[in-house]
């Protein structure tokens, strides 16, 4: 799946936009996403200045991001008119840096899917390395009804 398929399915755009191409999906089950990290990232000009290092915290959405392309496949769903949010994010560990240059590659495993609600768990890794995971509790929601505060939005 290229740039373009990926912008049809997630609301993210530069410089929120965090997967660049997925590479393997298996409808509910799994999903191998990647992410190039160039020195043109804007959070490196804070992050940290002459030691480039991607924030964690960008890390864990590239991988929930990931998790919202898998949860449209599986269920072909409509990005016009469902949008996923994430709900929250468990067991959460930051193992090497992630630094320009790097390609990350985003590993997806369903845990559980039951209605509009996601459990993932997810694996980053640059060229084999474990650099981050954490498990994943999202939910698909109606935009119409969601933009509004209407608490039965989820599909």
């Amino acid at each position: 799946m290229d740039i373009s398929e990926i912008q049809s399915l997630l609301p993210h755009r530069y410089p929120f936009l965090l997967v660049d191409r997925v590479v393997e999906i298996v409808p509910g089950q799994k999903l191998t996403a990647y992410k190039n990290v160039t020195i043109n990232e804007p959070f490196f000009n804070g992050h940290f200045p002459g030691h480039p290092v991607m924030p964690g915290v960008l890390i864990l959405e590239a991988l929930a991001q990931a998790t919202a392309i898998l949860a449209y496949k599986t269920e072909n769903m409509d990005p016009s008119r469902l949008v996923t949010y994430l709900m929250g994010v468990d067991n959460a560990r930051f193992r090497k840096p992630v630094v320009p240059g790097d390609r990350l590659q985003l590993d997806i495993e369903v845990i559980r899917h039951k209605g509009a609600i996601w459990k993932t768990k997810g694996l980053a890794t640059v060229d084999g390395v474990k650099v981050a995971e954490g498990e994943f509790l999202a939910t698909v929601v109606d935009k119409n009804k969601a933009a509004k505060g209407d608490e039965s939005a989820a599909s």
